[in-house]
């Protein structure tokens, strides 16, 4: 299985994607599950992650969550990043997808999906195409179109992000577009 990278994606099948749907436990955090004393889960996640979401759907990509958890943590993240797919509890997962693609007018072929473990491959399965992390399950490995250099919650989802948008236009006038209408253009140029 090739690994994902820039290069070796087909460009018109990148381009093709018009919506990134994400699991969480061990795509969006590490899979490591946390808990207080009080019984309080805790959940980590990766600011570069993050970020890439929120470039994605900047440059017109719709982002989804679907997991077959729930916490406020998780609840909490999607709302700081403006997420406004996201589907906790969901198990089995493919009814979600169902649901979004009912909504959003898309077609499975339209649709990529990242996850890590054996409830991921029935979506897996459905979309046009299917990602692992690095460090995802032998058996979604198998199954997946591309696997991740990074692992899960290490930067994984950013590589895909860029990797979609990259089939748009060049990355670097990606982010510089979306700092200008963050930051205005002055503070775009070099000394």
């Amino acid at each position: 299985m090739q690994q994902l990278t820039l290069a070796n994606l087909n460009t018109k099948q990148r381009k093709n994607i018009h919506l990134l749907i994400c699991d969480v436990d061990g795509v969006l955090t590490d899979g490591t599950l946390s808990y207080t004393a009080q019984g309080e889960e805790i959940k980590h996640f990766n600011a570069k992650d993050g970020l890439g979401l929120r470039l994605l759907m900047h440059h017109g990509v719709e982002v989804a969550i679907i997991t077959a958890r729930d916490s406020k943590p998780l609840a909490r993240r999607i709302k700081d990043l403006g997420i406004k797919h996201f589907y906790p509890g969901q198990d089995p997962k493919i009814l979600a997808l169902q649901t979004l693609l009912k909504t959003l007018e898309l077609t499975p072929e339209q649709v990529a999906y990242i996850g890590d473990d054996i409830l991921d491959l029935p979506v897996m399965r459905q979309v046009g195409l299917a990602i692992t992390v690095a460090d995802g399950h032998a058996c979604v490995k198998q199954e997946a179109d591309a696997i991740t250099h990074l692992g899960g919650g290490r930067g994984a989802v950013r590589e895909v992000t860029d990797a979609l948008i990259d089939a748009r236009q060049p990355l670097a006038d990606a982010n510089n577009q979306f700092l200008a209408t963050k930051l205005g253009t002055d503070f775009l140029t070099t000394a």
